[in-house]
């Protein structure tokens, strides 16, 4: 399996000046003296001069006015570079307070439906974050596990649904662990028996196909789309099982006779099961690891504080998910982390394609802090993996996409730096691969690291709800939204740093400059310094990328 390959992060800076108006021509003193000077009988040479010069001053304020309102009144003068001299709604002046639980509850009409279809309220997350005390709720929203245009009835239904499928991913969790210390042909031995209970959690009309055994593992949900954003998703990969081979098995025992029937065919369900065991197997080891080695800088915000939660609590959770050695864990420590190996193992069996790899605790670690049913806290975690999922793909194929939109930014917006980059071969900024990985959460603060997934998790419920346009107009003249905003805090920390990183002579030493600045970054200049990006380059990038995909 693949771990968390390089502990990279990385600094930037996003300088960049806006550029000036553009020069127009002082009007004559010839052609405004007749029609703004006063007339006069007897006036000398020296007041000549003094009213051709106030008369010649006078006009060209008036024109400067003039053309200012012009400007003002023109839709099409409103350029990206008129934009970025804008504040953005991270900057200093601009930023205002936190989502509060009165403003959350004046967000809903009394049928229990968010208002304007949700639009305001994610206008107001992106641009001030949201109050600890209501994170639990808001999350719900943000991550994709209630709809935008839910009601309170519809949303208690879909919470007793989604409860059900999270029991059911538990109940196969466990299955799979009381068989953990047992062999593959042990397992083979049973699996009819385990085929049986299999499909009693998991009905099925018909003949049982693999493609149904493939769903059922995936909790055979109406909402598995964990799996989705463009491409099709290979479930367990490993089974090696397909169609024209079953079919060309199926076709040796018809055609053979009764006396001299071929072997019995290994079937597709008992297949299935082996290959879950196996893989499954892997990712327990790995869980169990990182989550006993999980920091601690939750604990602050874990409603599981030391005071809620009892030793006998904590060690009987602990032993539900098959803990061990865990005796130097304080009761808080320990209830996290057993929590952590339920969630997931849960979600590697209902993402078996990209199961566990080392990183994805750092995600799911947050979330738990601030949500205290496990059910909700694992359909948070799905909504959140839709897009990072791909950061954990064995081929690699969703990090080198990313590291590469930074390097077009970088490209884009400095080229000396970008030049500077390619001598060094670093050009592909694999220096900032950590914080692609897990999202800035080894850099930032804990707190601060919530405050950037909450912006960044509205700019993706905006898009995914498609209220990215016409209703965010003048939203969009500022900074539009972006499935991508991390990645433009990513290179303009780079970018910021460019005067250090210039001295450098190996990439080794971007690599210590960028960890030395883990702790010490502030969220919203790091919000700031990407607005300017984003509306500048945002278009540019969008192009590039699709060009590169279509290659």
């Amino acid at each position: 399996m693949k771990a968390l390959r390089r502990s990279h992060t990385s600094t930037s800076s996003g300088n960049s000046s806006s550029p000036l108006p553009s020069s127009t021509s002082l009007p004559s003193s010839s052609s405004t003296t007749s029609s703004t000077s006063p007339p006069s009988s007897n006036s000398s040479s020296s007041s000549s001069s003094s009213s051709s010069s106030s008369s010649s001053s006078s006009s060209w304020i008036h024109l400067r006015s003039v053309l200012f309102v012009a400007n003002l009144s023109s839709p099409s003068s409103v350029t990206s570079s008129d934009r970025s001299r804008r504040k953005s709604p991270w900057s200093r002046r601009k930023r205002k307070w936190a989502l509060t639980p009165h403003q959350w509850r004046s967000l809903f009409t009394p049928e229990g439906k968010l208002r304007d279809g949700g639009v305001g309220f994610l206008k107001r997350v992106r641009s001030r974050g949201v109050d600890p005390s209501i994170r639990a709720q808001v999350w719900l929203f943000l991550l994709g596990v209630y709809d935008l245009n839910s009601t309170s009835e519809e949303r208690e239904a879909a919470n007793t649904q989604k409860r059900k499928e999270y029991e059911k991913l538990q109940r196969r969790c466990k299955m799979l662990l009381k068989r953990g210390n047992g062999s593959t042909d042990d397992l083979e031995e049973e699996a009819d028996d385990q085929c049986v209970r299999f499909m009693d959690d998991y009905k099925t009309p018909g003949p049982m196909t693999n493609q149904d055994v493939v769903s059922a593992v995936n909790t055979d949900s109406s909402d598995t789309d964990s799996c989705e954003d463009n491409e099709d998703v290979q479930l367990l990969p490993s089974l090696g099982y397909s169609d024209e081979k079953k079919t060309e098995e199926e076709n040796i025992s018809n055609n053979s006779s009764g006396e001299h029937s071929s072997p019995p065919v290994t079937s597709p369900e008992i297949q299935v099961e082996v290959a879950v065991h196996e893989d499954f197997s892997t990712w327990q080891r790995i869980i169990r690891l990182d989550a006993l080695r999980a920091d601690s800088d939750w604990a602050t915000y874990s409603s599981s504080s030391s005071t809620a939660v009892t030793e006998s609590k904590a060690r009987g959770l602990a032993e539900s998910v098959g803990l061990k050695d865990y005796d130097n864990l304080e009761s808080c420590r320990l209830y996290h982390a057993a929590r952590l190996v339920a969630i997931l193992e849960a979600y590697a069996l209902y993402d078996p394609e990209i199961g566990y790899c080392q990183g994805m605790s750092d995600l799911l670690s947050p979330i738990l802090a601030v949500i205290s049913e496990d059910h909700e806290a694992f359909w948070c975690f799905v909504g959140f993996m839709k897009k990072a999922r791909h950061n954990f793909r064995l081929d690699e194929a969703g990090i080198q996409r990313q590291l590469g939109i930074v390097s077009k930014i970088i490209k884009s917006k400095d080229s000396q730096l970008y030049k500077h980059l390619e001598n060094l071969q670093a050009e592909d900024c694999s220096f900032v691969y950590r914080m692609v990985l897990v999202m800035f959460r080894r850099e930032l603060s804990f707190e601060q690291t919530l405050c950037l997934w909450e912006v960044m998790w509205a700019d993706q419920a905006a898009i995914r709800a498609g209220v990215g346009k016409s209703p965010w107009s003048r939203i969009r003249q500022q900074a539009p939204p972006t499935d991508d905003l991390l990645l433009y805090a990513i290179a303009a920390l780079v970018l910021r740093r460019k005067l250090i990183i210039q001295k450098y002579s190996s990439m080794d030493e971007i690599v210590e400059e960028c960890n030395s600045m883990a702790g010490q970054l502030d969220v919203w200049k790091l919000l700031d310094d990407a607005h300017h990006l984003v509306v500048t380059l945002h278009d540019k990038i969008e192009t590039l990328s699709s060009q590169s995909l279509s290659i």
